[in-house]
C-alpha cells in the first residue's frame, strides 16, 4: 500500500490546466476546422465537391468558393487531395460546436461557434449538466471519445458535467449514431424519461446528418428529424477537446471568442 501511495505522489497532478491554461498539444495529423483560400478557387472546378463521399461540399453558381457543411463532413481529406490548387486544408482549430444546424455551414462565412444557453436555462442548470448518452447505432468511435473525458487527464466532472446511468437523473441526452430504425423507439423513450426542461446534444456526423450512412433506408439521418437539437458537435469522431469545448460553451464556461 505504501508503494502505491509513493508512486501516486511521484506522478503528481495530471489533470490538464485547460481552459484556465493553454489547450493540450494536438498531433500534426489532427484534422480540425477546414480552411478555404478563396484566391485559389477556380470557377467551375467542383473537384472538391465531386470527391466528397457525403456531399458535404456544394459549389454555388454565384461564387467559386465552396460551402462546407461540417455536420456532414467526415474530415477525411478527400477534398484536400482532390483540389488541384491547394485551396482546401485542415487547421488544428478544435472549436467546431455550434448551436444551430445552419451555423455549421462554412465557406463564404466563418463558423459561428456555440453560444451559451439562454438566460433562464443557463440559470437553471447552473453551469452543470448531467447527460444520458444514447448510442443510436454508432460505431463506438464517438462513444469512446466521450469516455476519454472521464479519465484523470480530462476530468470532465470538475466542470459539473457528468454522464449518468439513468435518464431520470439527466438534464438531457447526448446522442451518437445515425439513429437506426432499431434504436428509434429506445431513443424516444429515453428522451421521454428525462424530466423537463431538457436538452439534446448531437455528437458526431452520424447523429447530425447520418454521416456515411446518410440516405440509407434503415436509419434516420440523425436525431434532428425527431428532436430539436440544442448543440451540434461535428466530427467523425470529434476529438475529446472538441467535445469538451462545445459542452463548456453551452453552459457558459467559455466565451464565444475564446
Amino acid at each position: 500500500m505504501s508503494g502505491v501511495l509513493l508512486t501516486r505522489l511521484r506522478q503528481g497532478h495530471r489533470t490538464m490546466s485547460w481552459p484556465d491554461g493553454p489547450p493540450p498539444p494536438l498531433p500534426d495529423r489532427f484534422r480540425g476546422r477546414p480552411a478555404i483560400d478563396p484566391t485559389r478557387c477556380t470557377e467551375g472546378c467542383n473537384a472538391c465537391a465531386g470527391a466528397c463521399p457525403t456531399q458535404a461540399i456544394v459549389v454555388a453558381s454565384d461564387t467559386p468558393v465552396p460551402r462546407i457543411d461540417l455536420g456532414r463532413c467526415l474530415f477525411c481529406t478527400e477534398c484536400v487531395d482532390a483540389c488541384p490548387n491547394g485551396a482546401l486544408s485542415h487547421t488544428t482549430d478544435h472549436r467546431l460546436a455550434a448551436r444551430t444546424r445552419e451555423d455549421l455551414v462554412i465557406g463564404p462565412r466563418e463558423l459561428v461557434v456555440a453560444a451559451s444557453l439562454e438566460g433562464r436555462l443557463r440559470k437553471l442548470f447552473g453551469r452543470s449538466l448531467k447527460l444520458r448518452q444514447v448510442s443510436a447505432g454508432g460505431c463506438n468511435a464517438c462513444e469512446a471519445d466521450v469516455n476519454v473525458l472521464s479519465t484523470v487527464v480530462w476530468d470532465i466532472a470538475r466542470f459539473g458535467i457528468q454522464v449518468v446511468a439513468s435518464p431520470r437523473h439527466a438534464d438531457g441526452i447526448l446522442v451518437t449514431g445515425p439513429v437506426t430504425e432499431n434504436m428509434r423507439v429506445a431513443l424516444l423513450k429515453t428522451w421521454d424519461a428525462v424530466p423537463a426542461p431538457k436538452l439534446v446534444i448531437a455528437l458526431g456526423a452520424c447523429a447530425i446528418s447520418g454521416g456515411p450512412f446518410s440516405g440509407h433506408a434503415e436509419q434516420h439521418d440523425g436525431v434532428g428529424g425527431f428532436l430539436s437539437v440544442d448543440l451540434f458537435i461535428p466530427g467523425c469522431p470529434p476529438h475529446p477537446l472538441t467535445i469538451l469545448d462545445g459542452l463548456l460553451r453551452l453552459v457558459g464556461c467559455l466565451e464565444r471568442d475564446a
